[in-house]
C-alpha cells in the first residue's frame, strides 16, 4: 500500500506541472480542459488514481454509475470551495481545509444517498467515505482548482468527474455482462421502480463467470481499458505524423494520355 501511495503521489506532482502551465493563462482553454479529463489525462486509465473503489465496485453498471455520480458530485464542489478560498488561505494550513472541504462534500452526498437511494449506499459500504481520501480528488484541488478561478475550476472537476465515471460506467458494463450476461440489472435502486424493467438478458441459460465478477477481472478488464487506449493514441500519433510528414521536393506526378506500344 505504501508504494501504490508513492506511485499515486508521484502521478499528482508529474500532472500538476502541466496543470500549472494551463492555469497560468488568464482565461483557461475549456476545450484543454475537457479533453484532459475525459481523455488525454483520465484519472482512472491515465493517471491511475482512484483504483481502489474503480477495481472493487464496478462489478455493474449500476454500481458504476452511483460511484462515479458520487465522485463527480465531491469534485464539483471541492474544487469550486477550493477555487472560492485560493487567495486567503495560506500554505501552512492548505492541505487540512481541503481536506475538510472533501470531508464535507462527502458528507452530503452520503446524507442524499441514505435519503434517497439506501440500498445502492449499502452496495456501496465503505468506498463512499473512502472517497475523502481519493488521490484524483486532493490531486485536483491542489493542482488545479488552488491555482484557478471559480468557472475553470468547476469544468476541471465536473471533466475529471465524468472522465472517472465514464471508465466506471464501461467497467462495469463488460464485467456485468461476461460475469452474468446480462446488463442494467437492479437499476431501480438509484432511478426508482420505473427501471426495474431496465435489465437485458442478452444471453439465455448464461452459465455465469464468475471472475469477471471477482476483483481479478477487475484488475483484468482495467488492463485491457488500459491498453485499448494506448493503442488508439498511437494509431492517432502515427496518422498525425504521416499528414504532417514534408512533401519530397521535386517529385512530380507525370500524366501519360494514349497508348504506349
Amino acid at each position: 500500500m505504501a508504494n501504490a501511495d508513492s506511485n499515486n503521489d508521484n502521478n499528482i506532482d508529474n500532472n500538476s506541472t502541466a496543470d500549472d502551465k494551463l492555469g497560468s493563462k488568464p482565461s483557461s482553454n475549456y476545450k484543454e480542459i475537457s479533453f484532459n479529463g475525459l481523455w488525454k489525462n483520465n484519472p482512472a486509465i491515465v493517471q491511475l488514481l482512484g483504483l481502489c473503489p474503480l477495481l472493487a465496485v464496478t462489478g455493474t453498471v449500476i454500481n458504476g454509475i452511483g460511484m462515479g455520480l458520487a465522485t463527480t458530485f465531491v469534485l464539483v464542489t471541492s474544487n469550486v470551495c477550493v477555487s472560492l478560498i485560493r487567495n486567503i488561505t495560506s500554505n501552512a494550513i492548505r492541505l487540512p481545509a481541503f481536506v475538510m472541504i472533501i470531508a464535507m462534500a462527502v458528507t452530503c452526498i452520503e446524507l442524499l444517498m441514505q435519503a434517497y437511494a439506501y440500498e445502492l449506499f449499502q452496495i456501496l459500504g465503505i468506498f463512499l467515505p473512502l472517497i475523502t481520501t481519493n488521490c484524483v480528488i486532493l490531486g485536483r484541488a491542489d493542482a488545479f482548482a488552488s491555482k484557478n478561478p471559480v468557472a475553470p475550476a468547476l469544468l476541471d472537476g465536473l471533466m475529471m468527474g465524468l472522465g472517472f465515471s465514464i471508465i466506471l460506467v464501461l467497467l462495469g458494463a463488460l464485467r456485468e455482462v461476461i460475469g452474468t450476461g446480462a446488463i442494467f440489472a437492479n437499476m431501480d435502486l438509484l432511478f426508482g421502480a420505473a427501471a426495474s424493467e431496465w435489465k437485458i438478458v442478452l444471453f439465455e441459460n448464461y452459465r455465469h463467470f464468475l471472475v469477471a465478477i471477482l476483483p481479478p477481472g477487475a484488475f483484468i478488464f482495467t488492463g485491457l481499458l488500459i491498453a485499448a487506449k494506448n493503442v488508439i493514441d498511437t494509431n492517432i500519433k502515427r496518422r498525425q505524423a504521416r499528414l504532417a510528414a514534408p512533401v519530397e521536393a521535386g517529385s512530380k506526378r507525370a500524366r501519360v494520355t494514349g497508348v504506349i506500344s
